[in-house]
Formats: C-alpha cells, structure tokens, sequence
C-alpha cells in the first residue's frame, strides 16, 4: 500500500470530500550509487557550509530567497505550509471540460485520491459518477510544496486520479521550433494512414510496451554476480536513408503485417508500383491500338 503523501479534501460548490492523496505510479529503474574506482568506497554528497567551510546537518538547513548577492530572505517550511492561499488544504475544482480540450503537454505525473473519512464515501462516489456520466474532466487549484497548482481531475476503474497540470506560461510556444518547408503528396500521405492502420493496437499489452531496458540490465547484473559472460548485445540497425518515401511506407507495411503474423502481401499504396516507382497510365488510343495489332 502506498503511503498517503498528502491530505485535505476536494471541493467543488458547497460539496466538500476529506481525501488522502496516494502516488499513482512507482519506478521500477535499477538504481545506482557512485563508487571510488580504486577502493570501491562509496561516494555521496555532502552539505557543506561555504561560509564555515564545514558540514552541516539537515536542522541547521533551511530554504531561502536571494533578493542581491548580499540580502537573503529566509523561508521556513512552517511558513509554506501557512501560506494564506484557500487552496492550502483543498483541491479546489473550478471547472468542468472536455478531456480532448487539454493539451497533452500540459498534463504531468499522477496521483490516486482516496476517500480519508467513512463520511467522505457518498461525496467521493458522487463525483465519480457526475464525472463518468458527463464525459468531463475536472480543473483544479491545489497547494504543495510551496506553490499553488493546476490540476485535472479524471475517473480510473472508480477511482478519482489527479495530474498535475503545467500553467499556460510554463508551456513554450512551438515557434521555437523552426516546422520543415517539404511538400508531400496526397499518395504519400494515404501510405502513411495505410501503415498506421497496420499499427493499429486496441491495447498497449505486449513484449512492445516492456522496459527492455532494465531487463537487459538486470541480466548483466547478474551475470557480474556469478562471474558469467555478459549477454551479447545484439547490433541495433541503422534506420535507413529514405530515398523513395512510397517505397519506404510499402516495405514498412509489409514488415508490421509480417510482425502481426498476417499475410505479408500487401495491396498495391496509392500510386506507386510495388518497386516505389510511380505507375504510369496507358494512354487509351495507344492501348487501343496495341490489341488490334495483336
């Protein structure tokens, strides 16, 4: 059971639900430490006074604000807690919308909500199905850590689950980014859906969706441990240069099919021979005139 990580209550009108606050997900990473090479003595991080030049512990410790090089403003961990926001103990929600109105980059790491109370039952269920029946997202205003944030509010299996939201100015405008100037055609763009169908998944069960990553990792462990070889990595293709995009998109079906265990014939893309070349038309007259002269 995860531990509660923080507690209050939701709130939307004069309706009022007490809630613990659990982390939705967990990291399953392998961890590791940092080791002196010559003695594999551990190597960790210490605080240290500069001013003292001497190691302190976490009580001599506090956060603070830095006005100038010369004037700091300290800030206890009792006076974030105090701040005098009506957020400071509630998930305050202020509005209902459509789930597909929110940016995706927008929304962050997830929590589960909890009924705190036996009296928090019939509130905490009330949401859930106004939720579900109405096809919304809730929006709302909370404090932790010393800083108020947004949150979206959704329904999970019964359960209420609360992302933290970025605000509008923490999201940066995409003209950062300079969009590509090339043209494609509509053949192009009709075998680009033609592979996505072939992708298509109404899941994400599977080999494809596992951290290969820590399993690989894990394995070298434990081959160190028992003073085996270490797996043999197998070489990672280089991704092609695409020369002919139809010819690229027709191969790239014919191999998802091939992984699907379906037949690897694939129908003829949109304007292009199964080579990538465009197919040229007969004119009619000259079609015509070969079969007579046959």
């Amino acid at each position: 059971m995860p531990r509660t990580i923080w507690s209050g209550a939701i709130t939307f009108g004069l309706v009022t639900v007490p809630i613990a606050v659990l982390s939705a997900t967990e990291n399953h990473s392998i961890q590791f430490h940092q080791y002196h090479l010559a003695d594999m003595g551990r190597v960790r991080t210490r605080k240290v006074c500069e001013l003292e030049d001497r190691e302190v512990v976490q009580l001599e410790i506090s956060k603070g604000y830095e006005l100038s090089k010369t004037q700091l403003i300290p800030i206890s961990d009792a006076e974030l807690r105090e701040l005098p926001l009506p957020t400071a103990k509630a998930i305050e929600i202020v509005a209902f919308v459509p789930l597909d109105s929110v940016d995706p980059i927008r929304i962050g790491e997830g929590y589960y909500l909890q009924p705190a109370q036996p009296v928090a039952a019939k509130p905490y269920k009330l949401l859930v199905k106004a939720l579900g029946r109405s096809s919304k997202v809730a929006i709302a205003k909370y404090a932790w850590s010393g800083r108020e944030r947004l949150g979206l509010l959704r329904v999970r299996d019964d359960v209420i689950v609360l992302h933290a939201m970025r605000w509008p100015d923490e999201v940066r405008d995409p003209a950062v980014v300079d969009p590509p100037s090339a043209d494609v055609s509509d053949e192009e763009i009709e075998g680009a859906l033609a592979l996505m169908e072939t992708m298509s998944r109404d899941d994400l069960e599977g080999p494809e969706f596992e951290d290969a990553y820590t399993d690989a990792l894990a394995k070298i462990i434990e081959a160190k441990r028992e003073d085996k070889p270490l797996p043999e990595a197998r070489e990672a293709e280089r991704p092609a240069e695409v020369l002919d995009l139809m010819a690229a998109l027709t191969e790239s079906v014919q191999k998802a099919k091939a992984t699907r265990g379906e037949g690897a014939d694939v129908h003829q893309l949109p304007g292009k021979t199964a080579a990538g070349k465009t197919a040229k038309k007969t004119p009619a007259k000259k079609a015509a005139r070969k079969s007579r002269s046959a």
